[in-house]
């Protein structure tokens, strides 16, 4: 579902991401780790057509992220880390618009806006400016803009950054079914507990290399360490050790 073939990123003689070579299977829940500055965002951003890659390409249902970007935007949605809004634009305008842009009549859009509101429990501020929600509210709405089409492939960074401890389960819950239902999930997050519960698969990028992949029990025996994911990853991503190659 999700291809990345020797995806590579630099800037001058800086690569900020190393040939990525990586498959995400169809209905599988990915997470995609590293400490900041790793690559993880360019790497999201040359999925979503955001970025051109240096070298290399990622694919997703076979089509190239870079030159067939608006094909790949109708089947993917897409939560950045810090979404932003229209400041004065209302929570339901935008949720419709958005639908809207992705092809649905205004009647249909309306209706879906309003069933997202509904769900991500926003129904109080449906009349609000955007200016005036919290992060939380923002990082709702946006989850809700990323699933009112239905997808087939959800990408997301940082899906559960600024939520309280109930809508971060409700989220987390949300992408389970989605899963479930063969929704392909490619998921960024510092939270580690987080993906040790959610996430099929993970892969660990460290300086720009991808360091580590595969189940947990798989990314236990490669750094030959015992313990959650948390104590893996920190060792993985150890400053004195050296990046994969």
């Amino acid at each position: 579902m999700i291809e990345f073939q020797s995806l590579t990123k630099a800037y001058g003689s800086f690569e900020a991401v190393k040939p990525l070579t990586l498959e995400v299977k169809r209905g599988e829940v990915f997470g995609f780790l590293g400490p900041n500055g790793a690559g993880k965002t360019t790497t999201i951003r040359m999925m979503m057509g955001i970025l051109a890659p240096s070298a290399g390409r990622v694919l997703i249902d076979g089509l190239d992220c870079h030159s067939e970007a608006t094909e790949v935007k109708r089947r993917v949605g897409y939560l950045p880390d810090n979404p932003i809004f229209y400041d004065f634009l209302r929570g339901r305008e935008i949720l419709q618009f958005v639908a809207e842009m992705h092809g649905f009549a205004r009647a249909e859009a309306a209706e879906r806006a309003a069933r997202m509101l509904t769900e991500f429990g926003l129904d109080e501020v449906t009349e609000e400016f955007a200016v005036n929600y919290s992060m939380g509210m923002k990082k709702k709405l946006g989850l809700a803009c990323a699933l009112i089409h239905a997808p087939t492939v959800l990408i997301l960074d940082e899906p559960i950054n600024g939520l309280d401890p109930r809508a971060s389960r409700d989220v987390q819950e949300r992408l389970l079914a989605a899963a479930a239902n063969g929704t392909t999930i490619f998921v960024s997050t510092h939270l580690l507990d987080m993906a040790e519960k959610l996430c099929d698969r993970v892969g660990i990028i460290h300086r720009g290399a991808l360091a580590a992949t595969g189940t947990l029990d798989e990314i236990r025996a490669h750094a030959s360490a015992d313990g959650s994911l948390e104590e893996v990853f920190l060792k993985i991503t150890d400053e004195t050790s050296e990046p994969a190659q």
